[in-house]
């Protein structure tokens, strides 16, 4: 079965998927952005088949994530070094974390964000970097960048509110069975 590519969508969250969105990827930049270079170190970390782990690896350099550098000739050893764009991944990280602590850790956070200097604990928001307002859904919305396709500017205008203007998201395809689910109406 062939993998859908996202790398061509003009959609810039599309687009990250398709460099990051494997699971694997993301938990190694997330070692890699704690101080983890070397494939045993990501290895025993994650505890990842190491025909995986050379897989991912290979992708995160191609996709310019992570730069391949040698640390020994003899015999000949790598590390993975994060690029600057590897680095830009970490807020990415931090809304994931805060995310996953606020929905999923039901049991009480396991990680944490706290001030360096400090050590009071932070609370991760995502925020406008020029009035340091929270963007939040009803004060910001999506709007077409100059190289938007119509496509993208329809679908932008229909989530704002635009009906007239805007596309309605495609609707999920119909089963090809001409069979109904037992004991369902037509209205599921």
């Amino acid at each position: 079965m062939q993998r859908t590519n996202f790398g061509n969508m003009q959609c810039p969250i599309a687009r990250s998927l398709e460099r990051v969105g494997e699971w694997w990827s993301i938990l190694i930049l997330r070692d890699a952005l704690h101080g983890v270079s070397r494939f045993d170190e990501f290895q025993k970390s994650l505890n990842i088949a190491p025909n995986m782990l050379a897989r991912r690896l290979s992708a995160l350099v191609e996709s310019g994530l992570l730069e391949r550098r040698c640390y020994s000739d003899r015999p000949a050893r790598y590390e993975y070094v994060l690029t600057p764009r590897g680095r830009d991944f970490r807020p990415v990280l931090i809304a994931l974390l805060a995310w996953g602590n606020t929905h999923f850790a039901t049991e009480g956070p396991s990680v944490l964000l706290a001030d360096r200097k400090s050590g009071a604990i932070v609370e991760p928001v995502v925020v406008d970097g020029s009035s340091g307002r929270l963007l939040n859904e009803t004060e910001f919305h999506y709007v077409p960048g100059p190289a938007a396709s119509e496509r993208t500017r329809r679908r932008l205008a229909y989530a704002s509110g635009d009906r007239s203007l805007g596309e309605r998201p495609p609707a999920p395809p119909i089963s090809k069975s001409p069979r109904r689910a037992k004991g369902r109406n037509r209205h599921g």
